[in-house]
């Protein structure tokens, strides 16, 4: 499954990315770049906790072998296992 990163900027000046496939998944930063890698981070931290408690449906088995690993070091398990 591939993740949309959405960016916008907000009235005071920062700027707000979210992730739409996951709800509540958002994040501000100063600049665009910074709130973009800001909610990947949190992205990657709401999926790897979904797989490691078996709460991830079929949609998200269906990911890249990049994003298996990233996964899969941020968890400590083996991308096999996920």
């Amino acid at each position: 499954m591939k993740f949309r990163v959405e960016i916008e900027p907000e009235e005071d000046g920062r700027w707000m990315a979210e992730v739409p496939e996951l709800p509540g998944v958002l994040a501000y930063g100063s600049s665009a770049s910074e709130a973009q890698a800001k909610v990947q981070a949190l992205a990657l931290r709401v999926v790897a906790d979904r797989l490691e408690h078996g709460e991830a449906g079929p949609d998200f088995l269906d990911i890249g072998p990049r994003m298996l690993a990233r996964v899969a070091k941020h968890t400590g398990l083996k991308p096999e296992d996920l």
